[in-house]
Parts: structure tokens; C-alpha cells; sequence
């Protein structure tokens, strides 16, 4: 697996991404899939925020959204480049179910030529694939961070509300 981008920077990857049938580890932080979670929720639960969930880009949001709120890590997976469910997921958990916990890119379209839509969609840690640089993804991460944007982006105020002085 790649580097880990997290607030702008290659991070240590903190957590553990479990399968189905993968033993819980003693410390740490795991990621899970929703399948998991929602079988075993109430034990899962008990260990607070140091599980995260692994969101398949096919969820529902409206049907998976009570069960997954509480989390401070949502992972949403990008199984195909060109498969861009994810972005529309990101979007909706920062705009319209307020989601402030960290939403973390995964899969094939996590590449340096989507880094800016991928941070304008919400997301705001990155799961690089191996043939990806950090060094580059983080240029361009920073280069995003500056632009101004006409279409109104998840986290970042558009031009136009700007001139307006909304």
C-alpha cells in the first residue's frame, strides 16, 4: 500500500483495515467494512472511535447514515478509476449530513491528477497507490488549496459568494 496523505503531509497510517472475518487487534485503530459493522455493531461499539468503517462507493447513505454517524473515520472506496461514486458520497456526508470526522480516499482514482477534486469533494486524507508519488500529490493538494472555484466545492467558499460578500 502507498503513503498515507493527511492535513497536507505523509502521515503514519494509524489504522488497520480488517476483513470480515479478521481477528479485533489489542491497540490501535481498525477500519471495518459496513457489512461488519452492522453485524456487529454492539461489540464494535464498545471500543468508541477507534473503529472506523470501510464504505463500499454502492451504500446508501440515507439507510447507513444512523448507524455510522458516531464515527470519526469513514473510508470511501474508489474500486475503479472510473467508478467516481465516492466523490458524490464525500459530498453528501459534509453537506448534507454534516460529517467533521476524517474522510479518507481509497482505490484506483486516488492519483495526483484527482487530487484537487478529491479535496474539493470533501475528502481530506488520502490513501496513495503505490505507483503514485506523495511528494507530487501533496504539490498538487497545495496548489488546489489556493485556486478559487465557481461551482460551490464541499469545503472551500466559491468565488462567487466571495464577490457578493456572503
Amino acid at each position: 500500500m502507498g503513503a498515507l496523505i493527511r492535513n497536507g503531509r505523509i502521515d503514519d497510517d494509524d489504522v488497520v483495515l480488517l476483513g470480515d472475518d479478521d481477528t479485533l487487534p489489542v491497540s490501535g485503530r481498525a477500519v471495518v467494512t459496513l457489512a461488519r459493522w452492522l453485524a456487529e455493531r454492539e461489540t464494535l461499539s464498545a471500543l468508541a472511535p477507534k473503529v472506523g468503517i470501510l464504505l463500499p462507493n454502492t451504500a446508501d447513505l440515507a439507510e447507513s447514515w444512523p448507524a455510522i454517524a458516531d464515527r470519526d473515520l469513514l473510508c470511501l472506496s474508489f474500486p475503479a478509476f472510473g467508478d467516481g461514486r465516492a466523490y458524490s458520497q464525500a459530498r453528501l456526508l459534509r453537506e448534507r449530513y454534516g460529517f467533521a470526522g476524517e474522510i479518507r480516499a481509497t482505490g484506483a482514482a486516488v492519483v495526483v491528477d484527482q487530487a484537487a477534486e478529491l479535496l474539493r469533494c470533501g475528502f481530506d486524507a488520502f490513501s496513495l497507490r503505490d505507483d503514485q508519488k506523495a511528494e507530487a500529490f501533496i504539490e498538487r493538494l497545495a496548489a488546489a488549496g489556493t485556486r478559487r472555484w465557481y461551482q460551490r466545492p464541499a469545503q472551500v467558499r466559491p468565488v462567487f459568494e466571495e464577490r457578493r460578500g456572503a
